[in-house]
């Protein structure tokens, strides 16, 4: 099924072309140029919510190095990074989907799981390390072949929904270009990947393929859903939030919708977690700013509703300190992917500096005395 489903992905991607800086296919501008106006509107309207204010509310439980994943199913049984790694609980198992690198010339990253006691990571012990780990997502596509990052993991009745960046090449003209793509990969209970390809934006005719990465699901409701995704117009960076048809791999233009904008002393934002459910129509979601000043890429809160909608944010509640979280590959870097609800705690499972994984935990009430309601 995947060969059959590769190769069609394959011939609509040598079919149209993208790259960071807007290119397209034919028919791309107006998608283009509807999210430009959005973004400049975004950039506006959106700043002012938040203060240059940490108020650091998780504790420290763990760091994983690469040497703490024992590889299963590849020649190279310890990668060389292991990093911001997507999460999931199921029962009172953490499944953590770390980011794996084996090679650092092209810094090529694959997607692997494993699991650990969350009571045991609780109580201060990860437990026995080297994790079994397999590698169940790697690059098998021109748009992918630089590396499938920065996973965030849904769980469903059968499988799991994986939103990754695809890292890779796309035709303009004829020449190669870098670009992120928005990936979607359907995995089954076995691991098994049975679907994947990536997102674009369509507006009437117009299809348009935007770098895009940072993004995880709200709800989801059949081939429908809501995400909140972090496409880049014109090299702007912000949260958005967005309608998606999975079988299709489209959102319609009309349903982005900037939420949450860089503040005046950051280059730019993200969302840097997978989504919890607080209650009917709330979602907690962590994002990511980066600070002009320090370049450090600092945490908060929000909590969206099941359209995206923007009803409350935080403030810093997650910086990088110390030797472990100043220094690594990108230095001063606190990165998600994973934020899971287990009794009264909030564990987020985040990325180190592109080093190692971290895990923070924090009461979730606590957690909660930091938003700023907006609405709601």
């Amino acid at each position: 099924m995947e060969d059959r489903e590769r190769k069609t992905i394959n011939a609509a991607l040598w079919a149209r072309t993208t790259t960071m800086s807007g290119s397209g296919p034919p028919g791309w501008e107006e998608a283009e140029r509807a999210m430009w106006e959005k973004t400049e509107r975004g950039m506006r309207e959106l700043r002012g919510l938040r203060k240059p204010e940490i108020k650091d509310v998780f504790e420290r439980m763990a760091y994983l190095g690469a040497g703490d994943f024992y590889i299963t199913n590849y020649h190279r049984h310890f990668p060389i990074e292991a990093f911001n790694p997507g999460a999931a609980l199921v029962g009172e198992e953490l499944y953590i989907f770390p980011r794996l690198i084996f090679e650092f010339y092209n810094y090529v990253s694959s997607v692997g799981v494993c699991h650990v006691s969350v009571e045991d990571l609780l109580s201060g012990q990860v437990g026995r390390t080297p994790l079994h780990t397999r590698i169940v997502l790697w690059p098998r596509n021109p748009w992918e072949r630089l590396g499938c990052e920065d996973p965030r993991v849904f769980r469903r009745p059968g499988g799991w929904l994986v939103l990754y960046c695809g890292k890779g090449l796309y035709r303009l003209g004829d020449k190669p270009v870098k670009t992120d793509a928005l990936a979607l990969a359907v995995i089954d209970e076995e691991f098994r990947v049975l679907r994947r390809g990536y997102f674009s934006v369509r507006k009437g005719d117009s299809v348009w393929a935007p770098s895009n990465r940072d993004s995880s699901f709200l709800s989801l409701s059949g081939r429908e859903a809501t995400l909140a995704t972090r496409p880049v117009v014109r090299g702007v960076k912000l949260c958005w939030r967005a309608r998606a048809d999975l079988e299709a791999l489209e959102m319609p233009e009309e349903s982005l919708e900037p939420v949450l904008g860089p503040e005046d002393w950051e280059s730019h934002v993200g969302w840097s977690t997978n989504a919890i459910r607080l209650s009917g129509d709330e979602y907690l979601i962590g994002w990511h700013g980066v600070s002009k000043l320090d370049y450090a890429y600092r945490n908060g809160l929000a909590v969206l509703d099941a359209e995206g909608n923007l009803l409350a944010v935080s403030d810093y509640v997650l910086s990088p300190r110390g030797l472990y979280e100043e220094y690594g590959e990108t230095c001063s870097c606190l990165f998600g992917c994973g934020l899971v609800l287990y009794k009264e705690f909030l564990i987020w499972v985040g990325g180190v500096c592109d080093a190692c994984v971290g895990i923070f935990r924090t009461e979730l009430d606590r957690a909660l005395e930091t938003l700023r309601w907006l609405r709601g």
